[in-house]
Formats: C-alpha cells, sequence, structure tokens
C-alpha cells in the first residue's frame, strides 16, 4: 500500500501538489485540512463558541462526513465553498487546536485510507503523526509572500492582510500542543515558490518510485 504524507503550512501548494500527484499515481487524494475546516463548517453554523472543545469535539465524533476528490459533505449539508471562505479559514486553526477532535479525525483519516487502499494525504501532522510510517513523507514550503499572494489569487482579499493572518496560523499550527506542524526528519523539503507544480509533481512522483524500489531490493 502507497501513502504519501505531504504535510505544510497554508498556501505552500499542498492541494494543487497532491491532487496532481494523485492522478499520476493513480492514488485518492484526501485533504485532511477540509475535514477540520469542515466541523468549523459545521460549529459556526450552530453557533457555538469554538473554544468549547467538548461541544466542538461532539460534532466531530458524530457527525457524517462524505469526502472525495473534489467536494465535501457534512451532515448532509454540501460545504465545499463555504469551507473555503474567510470566516472559516481565520477559525479553523482554533478548531484544529482541540485534541478530541484531532484525535477523533485522525482516527477518520487512517480509516479512510485502509479503505482506500493507500493515498496522497496532506495536512500538517501526516507523516509526523498520521502516518508515521508513509511510503514517502514530503514538506512543501514557500515564502510568505507567495503563499499569501496564492491565497489571495484563489479566495480575494487585501495581500498585506492574509500575509499577517498566515504568519498568525503558522504560529499557532506549530506552537500547538497536540501534533504541531512540523518537518519529520525523514522527509523531503521542497520549496515550490518558483517551480511550477508540474516540475513539482513529477519531482514527488519519482521519490515515491525510488522510495518502492528501495523497499523492494530490501524485501
Amino acid at each position: 500500500m502507497i501513502v504519501v504524507a505531504i504535510d505544510g503550512p497554508a498556501g505552500a501548494g499542498k492541494s494543487t501538489i497532491a491532487k496532481a500527484l494523485a492522478k499520476k499515481l493513480n492514488l485518492r487524494y484526501l485533504d485532511t485540512g477540509a475535514m477540520y475546516r469542515a466541523v468549523t463548517f459545521a460549529a459556526l453554523n450552530r453557533n457555538l463558541d469554538l473554544s468549547a472543545e467538548s461541544a466542538i469535539a461532539e460534532i466531530a465524533s458524530q457527525c457524517v462526513m462524505h469526502i472525495d476528490d473534489d467536494s465535501i459533505f457534512i451532515d448532509g449539508v454540501d460545504a465545499t465553498q463555504a469551507i473555503r471562505g474567510q470566516e472559516v479559514t481565520r477559525a479553523v486553526s482554533v478548531v484544529a487546536t482541540n485534541s478530541l477532535v484531532r484525535t477523533e479525525l485522525r482516527g477518520r483519516q487512517r480509516q479512510w485510507v485502509s479503505e482506500h487502499g493507500g493515498g496522497v494525504v496532506e495536512g500538517r501532522d501526516i507523516g509526523s503523526v498520521v502516518f508515521p510510517d508513509a511510503t514517502l513523507k514530503v514538506y512543501l514550503t514557500a515564502s510568505p509572500m507567495v503563499r499569501a499572494k496564492r491565497r489571495v489569487a484563489q479566495s480575494g482579499g487585501d495581500v498585506e492582510l492574509i500575509a499577517a493572518e498566515i504568519a498568525e496560523r503558522d504560529q499557532r499550527d506549530s506552537s500547538r500542543s497536540d501534533s504541531p506542524l512540523m518537518k519529520t526528519s525523514d522527509s523531503v523539503t521542497v520549496d515550490t515558490s518558483d517551480i511550477p507544480v508540474d516540475e513539482v509533481v513529477d519531482h514527488i512522483e519519482r521519490l515515491v518510485v525510488a522510495q518502492q524500489h528501495t523497499k523492494q531490493a530490501s524485501n
């Protein structure tokens, strides 16, 4: 079973690259960040206090979530577009620091990969916590300004404001006590600031093939 773990901060190009890589490798793609966003969306719709850990965790554990390459539904509601809006984007890191939510969603992520026989999985703790034995671990990064411009191109807004929000989220994601954003010692770092998407995808694909050959040779 091939599992490619792609981690990195917001705006590094994880979704675009992971989707393209999954297609090239004929694997399914899972955006774990969308799962946290969906829980955030559901909590906001219920007007819940996001700092109420048990209440938010209850949503995560009891919700019916369906996710595929291009859409996500939570409790029958299509949240695909809403989870990318500024309201959810600004709130999701609060939900992502909730250890009870993280425990629940990690279990769902592992179950998803098991059911699909592998996959390209992207997030912030995939190689470090969710799949520490992944076939290949990649840490994608890019300069803060490049990341801000990408987010503005995707969702609109002011570049300087978005850059400040990205920096704030980086700080929260990297300093949370449960599964912080981090680069593991056995992951490959790829800076996407000045490299076209197709070149990044081709590079990672070669790394996956090399890892498979190495594994086969050792068996």
